[in-house]
């Protein structure tokens, strides 16, 4: 696919600091086709935290101290909507905010088309990435060629969804024209809603996760005394099972454990602080993070099994993977789905300690990295994209 354009309306806002789905998949399809990228209104919520990095551009675009429109790349562009809509999440019943969530689409959509007219946008592809109100009834409203709802998570599973998130996202599926959804367990339950629903692998960022360079232990890591177990990303009670890692770190006390990333206030305050085979190194820069991975022996995931875990798609794993780093994580429906061939799966603290123990064994053998690394590599951004291209392009034909 080349020379189409995209409208993507995200629930994630371009400016937050970390790499995303989205925002890698956004820049992938802006290689070959033209990218509007559309940085959904503020509510009066989260204008609370007006002044955070995140917020900051919205912000100055609706007080016009900064522009709505910002250019990326040479295919792409930043749309800022300089306005606020009601906030909707908290509203009593579902006629209510129904009411509401209608009258901030509209908002939204007469926004969107004023852009696809300043653009001269035509024929496009809207891609909405999980934003289930402020996208409801954008189909209606700006008339794309092809309505497409990408779920990459599971997030009606948060507490800010679960009043509405539940029903509106089962209408968004419905209504739209294709469904994709970031893995096979998400699918099954959209493909009974929407029979053009599709599972796709996402994808990782090659040019940062690349196992081929050379990469200098981390100051903060010299000290660490090996073997290190490590887990990168952010370290979230809501995700990670902090009893089952602080029985990990009591029963191998012959094992580092390494902790890579902002944590929240619940790991903060638990008994891993106080035990001195731990460490928490706090928020690294992405290009970074490479060099911790590498400084491994044993990469982690041990996600709590809930809602939010079982179907979702650890970006992390190919991330590991690509470094070429022996990986234990929970079994979960992608992990045994996805991963189950180049990662051992654990459930429960003895279970781990083997898989791990049979992890540290692997450390040197070149032929089982060059696999891992090879597998990651299938999962590139370009192959991500390529899949949703192919979708698209199948479900147009099927319609002339």
């Amino acid at each position: 696919m080349e020379g189409r354009d995209f409208i993507i309306t995200s629930l994630q806002p371009w400016d937050i600091e970390i790499g995303s789905t989205i925002k890698n998949t956004a820049v992938e399809i802006s290689k070959r086709n033209r990218v509007l990228y559309i940085n959904t209104p503020l509510d009066l919520t989260a204008m609370r935290n007006k002044n955070s990095k995140i917020n900051a551009h919205r912000v100055a675009a609706m007080k016009g101290e900064e522009p709505c429109v910002r250019q990326i790349n040479a295919n792409m562009w930043i749309i800022d909507c300089p306005f606020m809509v009601f906030p909707v999440s908290k509203l009593p019943t579902a006629w209510l905010f129904d009411i509401v969530n209608k009258y901030n689409n509209r908002k939204i959509g007469r926004y969107l088309q004023g852009v696809i007219r300043q653009f001269e946008v035509q024929n496009f592809i809207h891609l909405i990435d999980t934003d289930i109100y402020r996208s409801r009834y954008l189909k209606g409203l700006i008339d794309p060629a092809v309505s497409v709802y990408y779920c990459r998570d599971f997030v009606i599973g948060d507490k800010y969804w679960l009043k509405h998130g539940r029903r509106v996202e089962d209408e968004l599926a419905r209504s739209s024209d294709i469904v994709l959804a970031n893995s096979t367990f998400f699918a099954e339950r959209f493909r009974q809603l929407n029979p053009n629903t599709f599972p796709i692998e996402t994808g990782v960022n090659l040019s940062v996760y690349d196992s081929s360079k050379a990469y200098s232990v981390p100051d903060d890591m010299k000290s660490i005394a090996r073997p290190i177990i490590g887990y990168m990303g952010t370290v979230n009670s809501t995700r990670l099972d902090i009893p089952l890692l602080e029985e990990l770190a009591a029963r191998c006390r012959q094992w580092n454990f390494v902790f890579v990333g902002p944590e929240d206030e619940t790991f903060a305050s638990s008994q891993l602080h106080g035990m001195d085979n731990v460490y928490f190194l706090g928020r690294k820069e992405t290009h970074e993070v490479p060099a911790y991975i590498n400084a491994f022996d044993v990469c982690i995931n041990p996600q709590i099994v809930n809602d939010v875990t079982i179907g979702n798609y650890p970006l992390k794993a190919d991330e590991y993977l690509a470094m070429g780093k022996p990986m234990v994580a929970t079994e979960t429906h992608t992990m045994r789905d996805v991963f189950g061939n180049y990662t051992h799966l654990a459930n429960g603290c003895d279970e781990y300690i083997e898989a791990i123990g049979k992890a540290l064994g692997e450390v040197g053998d070149q032929r089982l990295r060059s696999e891992r690394i090879a597998y990651a590599h299938t999962h590139s951004w370009e192959n991500s994209v390529k899949k949703i291209y192919r979708i698209i392009e199948d479900y147009e034909n099927s319609k002339r």
